[in-house]
């Protein structure tokens, strides 16, 4: 298992490009196994999440080719259906949450698909109701193996129908959504995701010759198609990488600049970071942070104190929550952090109070940060990463620290970042990678 040493106190200077979307790029994987022709995929980030879902399409039938980097090819003109009926599938499935999104897909193509409940970040309960219902809802049928341990869902000829989803869940409205475009029919999503990226998605197959009306709305109308056929497509920069850089350059008083955001797509996050003080100016498509010293948190207009909680888009991505945290405890000033959607996803705080943080843990789902504004710096600690996002956190705390600090288990943190540590050094940081 691999280990991170960070040489906490340098700043950063230069410039950094985000990577392609990590949570787009699963999703329109998922996508090409919707037709028989060549789907051509541009900036995949070359992350472990992705790199599985790629092998796993391979394993599939799928025909995978690389065309340059982050540029392939996929070609699913014949799935493999006994290895869709196999074991080593279903413990692939498994270990990847990305996967859930093969249900709807394969659904439409081949009329049924088993599926093992995926694993992903150890972050609280993560339900797939709204994936199954929605299956359900287009006229499939679905059972739990208990010897596989597994789901069996059949379906057919799907039929498409209005359904009203329990919660904006953005994988379960992409899978509905790819099961739809298939199916007999018109059907009607309301309370669907919006997320850029699920938009994304929808262009895509719109590209592929579905017919898909209200993207980036949340009443989705997907008209049935006989077919579809290839396309190519370009991820977004991915915008947790950017709100991660902007964090960074802000703990450590670094001036930097962030290229190529696809600004308009970053929603609310932008305004999330200045709400702490932070100053983030736009040049065209790049982001600029200069250097502050000190940055302070505003209050509501009421003079209370601020809270920053997370929401379904274009709400603050609850991906950024743990980003947001780390950078309040060096601001000047006091934030509740509410994190609504996953309830173990702050529990990495007690590592921060160990290097001196001011943090009141409430309950999983509420922190009060009470910030340092620089006056007293972060020390360093040993800790272990619990998933991607806390792992970002834990790195960009020690890079601000005094002392050199330990990250284990960092095989979460290149689920979602590529080349992480290479790319901040290359911009001042300290990190060296232990095996």
């Amino acid at each position: 298992m691999a280990t991170f040493v960070i040489e906490g106190g340098h700043k950063l200077q230069g410039s950094i490009t985000p990577q392609g979307a990590k949570n787009e790029a699963l999703q329109v994987l998922c996508a090409v196994l919707l037709t028989k022709e060549t789907v051509v995929i541009n900036n995949l980030p070359n992350i472990l999440d992705v790199n599985n879902l790629i092998d796993l399409l391979a394993s599939i039938g799928v025909r995978v080719e690389k065309l340059a980097k982050g540029t392939y090819a996929f070609t699913a003109r014949e799935l493999d259906t006994a290895y869709l009926r196999s074991a080593d599938f279903l413990k692939k499935c498994n270990k990847l949450r990305g996967s859930v999104m093969l249900i709807g897909p394969l659904l439409a193509r081949l009329g049924e698909v088993t599926y093992a409940k995926p694993g992903g970040d150890k972050i609280g309960r993560r339900r797939l109701d709204t994936h199954f219902q929605g299956m359900v809802n287009l006229g499939a049928t679905f059972q739990y193996d208990q010897e596989l341990l597994a789901y069996r869902f059949e379906g057919k000829q799907l039929k498409g129908c209005y359904m009203l989803l329990d919660e904006a869940s953005v994988t379960g409205t992409a899978n509905i959504v790819m099961a739809s475009v298939l199916a007999e029919g018109t059907t009607t999503i309301y309370n669907a995701a919006c997320e850029p990226y699920l938009q994304q998605l929808c262009k895509l197959l719109n590209n592929m010759g579905a017919k898909i009306s209200g993207v980036g709305s949340n009443l989705l109308t997907i008209e049935g198609v006989k077919e579809l056929h290839g396309a190519q497509h370009t991820l977004l920069p991915d915008m947790i990488e950017v709100g991660s850089f902007i964090g960074m350059a802000a703990i450590t008083g670094s001036e930097l600049r962030i290229k190529n955001v696809s600004y308009r797509d970053l929603g609310i996050i932008p305004d999330a970071f200045r709400r702490l003080g932070i100053r983030i100016d736009v040049d065209g498509d790049d982001l600029l942070i200069p250097a502050q010293e000190h940055y302070q948190i505003e209050s509501f207009l009421d003079g209370s104190i601020l809270t920053v909680a997370d929401a379904p888009w274009p709400g603050l991505t609850p991906d950024l929550l743990s980003v947001l945290l780390v950078v309040a405890t060096q601001a000047k000033g006091t934030v509740l952090i509410h994190q609504k959607m996953f309830e173990s996803r702050l529990f990495f705080v007690d590592k921060l109070i160990d290097m001196g943080a001011q943090i009141i843990l409430c309950d999983p789902h509420r922190a009060v940060v009470v910030g340092h504004d620089h006056q007293r710096q972060l020390k360093k600690n040993n800790m272990t990463s619990p998933d991607i996002r806390a792992g970002i956190a834990m790195l960009i705390a020690a890079m601000s620290a005094e002392g050199t600090s330990k990250i284990d288990h960092i095989d979460q943190i290149d689920r979602g970042y590529e080349d992480i540590e290479h790319r901040l050094n290359a911009i001042g940081a300290k990190i060296r990678r232990e095996e």
